[in-house]
């Protein structure tokens, strides 16, 4: 009964946007919902070239392969997948495999699974409870161009690229790029981008993300084999099968 009254308000915030105007950060995630609900694909999977770039310039290549599950599930699988290694995201809580091993998990909710796919798979109200936690004020919105098109900034002021902040472009309303206080002290700047759109089901995936912080980047993530709505076994993000269940599906 709770999920079908949150359901129900979700779905009444994203009519009320549509019928007006989006003028506040709540408006905004209310709408992002609304323009994709039931349409947005419940599981992805996907091939990711990830390349960390040293400060020296010198740069490592490796193959990771990820299955995702909307809201709050990611694994990722390391290659060679046989030893062990990766990365598992389940209901807000993340766990490190090595050698297929882990020493349980610690709470961490994804920011880019938030406001890159959750946020068309759960209620608004979880959504901007977890936005505002990453520091973004939501009372704060503006437009701007970026990479050619318009875009909501949701934040901060024109002009302000250091304030926690959240970038979506206007007609697709997919999320395009954010940026966060980093460092132990606050003071750097870390900025993700997501590129590069291509269709995937009922919604999009950016095939292309960069990392930076002040300027350099640090990280960039392409994307192959992507395909929506894979029927998937739901032990895949269950961190004490993470070695026994089957991952045929790669193959």
């Amino acid at each position: 009964m709770k999920y079908i009254c949150a359901f129900g308000l979700t779905m009444m915030l994203a009519a009320s946007v549509f019928a007006g105007e989006i003028k506040n950060g709540n408006d905004l995630i209310a709408a992002m919902y609304g323009k994709y609900a039931g349409k947005w694909y419940k599981t992805l999977t996907f091939e990711q070239k990830t390349t960390n770039f040293a400060p020296d310039g010198t740069a490592t290549v490796a193959t990771w392969y990820e299955a995702m599950k909307v809201p709050g599930c990611l694994r990722i699988d390391i290659a060679p997948t046989e030893k062990g290694d990766g990365i598992l995201f389940k209901d807000g809580k993340v766990f490190s495999f090595k050698d297929g091993a882990t020493k349980g998990g610690r709470d961490f909710v994804h920011p880019l699974l938030v406001v890159g796919f959750d946020v068309y798979g759960q209620p608004v109200e979880t959504t901007i409870e977890q936005v505002k936690k990453m520091g973004i004020d939501l009372s704060i919105l503006h437009t701007e161009k970026w990479q050619g098109r318009s875009v909501y900034v949701l934040g901060a002021e024109k002009g302000d690229l250091r304030s926690p902040q959240l970038w979506v472009d206007k007609k697709r309303l997919v999320f395009v790029r954010l940026i966060q206080q980093a460092g132990k002290d606050k003071k750097s700047v870390a900025e993700t981008q997501f590129n590069k759109y291509v269709r995937a089901g009922g919604g999009w995936v950016a095939a292309e993300v960069l990392f930076y912080v002040d300027g350099k980047k640090t990280t960039s993530e392409d994307y192959t084999r992507i395909k929506a709505d894979v029927k998937l076994n739901d032990d895949l993000w269950d961190p004490e099968k993470w070695m026994s269940v089957d991952k045929s599906y790669w193959k």
